[in-house]
């Protein structure tokens, strides 16, 4: 099949690429010149594991290319796939459409044949209709149908996920584009990964739910962290205890600084715009955004009171910027809020990350960036690790402690056991974790 993935961000890139890896022809196209030249030159806009790889061995292939010109992309698609950015508008928290709304216009006037349209991009119920009306209005001749095929891919993990689906989301009840879809899916479906095709807006709204849940999971978990820590508990133990029950799972279960991200805190604003507007309030999610904000900042009063006295003057360590590993994305990470709340005390910040630095010099001020964990702990009156890259996992905890002037670990992400940092000289903290715990390291 000749596809056409117009957008070479998170979504749109990985999904040409691994479009490509199975043997369809994909163009990719952006607005970007420098974006395309340096996809030309194999250099990547985002970080993720393994693309620059699956993209040269496609470009090789002759299977991928890129592109400014829409118009010559879009001649002879069978598929053209809307995935550019829908961020939140300051506003009202509703996703910002307008992109996906000129893509569309730009598509219909550059149609020449029959073609589907893939709205790939994360969208509020109904914009299907929308992208419909604005294509029909553009070109009335045009012989087109429009599907919803929301993604599912986790930063870090994309090209796992994309290849090896949970499922494959498709709206559409034309029979038609039901058919191309089923030709350019294929290579993906399997027992264990079907191809679940629904109405158009029932599929625009199961990716919403799905992100708003997994929200909800990682809000209460958090939340029964800071019960445990009150009754003298341990969280690890609680999440293992209900996660192992089938009917709740064990993925998002673990405590931590909240979550950020470009999809959760995005979804969750448009999910209750949707809502709203549609008058059937969505209240456990309205809590759930909540509670996830000042959870945020609530971890760097969690530093503050580790150090004990008057934070001004006094250096804090921030290990890991990003809102997860594997991932050079800052949108919305706790570490923003956490550094915030430690500057806002009259707190020095040293950080480090592995991808991260180059985005976070954009979000954050007066912070000295260093090169790795242990340069960073240099002369700190406390660390706080903020995001789990493999990396930290297995630090030298004697060398870090010895670098700094008190050795004080916040172990934000609960990698480490008491006892390991207790012996390696720390006064250590975690999240959720009031029991007394056992005297080895943890598996």
């Amino acid at each position: 099949m000749r596809i056409t993935m117009i957008g070479t961000g998170y979504v749109g890139l990985v999904s040409g690429a691994c479009l490509s890896d199975v043997g369809h022809d994909v163009i990719c196209v952006d607005k970007d010149q420098r974006k395309i030249d340096g996809l030309h030159k194999g250099v990547m806009p985002i970080y993720e594991p393994g693309l620059d790889a699956l993209v040269a061995r496609n470009v090789a292939a002759g299977r991928l290319s890129f592109t400014t010109e829409l118009a010559s992309a879009v001649d002879g698609a069978d598929a053209v796939f809307i995935a550019v950015g829908t961020p939140s508008r300051k506003a009202d928290g509703h996703a910002d459409l307008s992109y996906v709304y000129a893509a569309a216009k730009e598509i219909a006037e550059s149609i020449t044949g029959p073609v589907v349209i893939v709205t790939k991009s994360t969208v509020p119920v109904g914009t299907g209709d929308e992208v419909e009306r604005i294509v029909r209005a553009a070109n009335p001749k045009a012989d087109v149908s429009i599907v919803s095929n929301p993604e599912f891919l986790r930063e870090g993990a994309a090209i796992e996920d994309f290849m090896k689906p949970d499922r494959v989301v498709l709206g559409t009840d034309d029979d038609r584009a039901r058919g191309i879809m089923q030709k350019i899916y294929a290579p993906f479906e399997g027992p264990t990964s079907p191809l679940l095709f629904t109405a158009r807006r029932t599929s625009e709204l199961i990716k919403y739910a799905a992100n708003a849940f997994l929200s909800i999971k990682i809000t209460f978990i958090n939340e029964v962290a800071d019960l445990c820590e009150a009754v003298g508990a341990d969280v690890r133990d609680v999440s293992r205890g209900i996660g192992l029950d089938n009917r709740i799972g064990s993925k998002f279960l673990n405590a931590g600084p909240g979550y950020g991200g470009s999809c959760f805190p995005k979804d969750t604003l448009a999910l209750l715009k949707t809502a709203e507007d549609f008058a059937s309030p969505i209240r456990v999610v309205d809590v759930v955004v909540q509670v996830n904000e000042t959870r945020k900042r609530a971890m760097g009063r969690k530093v503050l009171k580790a150090m004990g006295g008057d934070p001004r003057g006094r250096t804090v360590a921030i290990l890991g910027l990003t809102f997860k590993p594997n991932t050079d994305d800052m949108r919305e990470a706790p570490s923003l809020s956490i550094i915030r709340a430690l500057q806002d005390a009259g707190c020095k910040i040293r950080a480090h990350d592995p991808e991260g630095e180059e985005q976070a010099r954009e979000l954050l001020s007066d912070v000295a960036f260093c090169a790795d964990a242990y340069d960073a702990a240099k002369g700190a009156d406390a660390v706080a690790l903020v995001t789990e890259w493999d990396e930290y996992r297995h630090l030298d905890l004697k060398k870090l402690a010895g670098a700094m002037a008190t050795p004080i670990f916040l172990d934000l992400r609960n990698i480490y056991s008491r006892a390991e940092a207790e012996q390696a000289g720390f006064i250590y903290e975690a999240v959720g974790r009031g029991a007394k715990e056992p005297a080895g390291p943890r598996e």
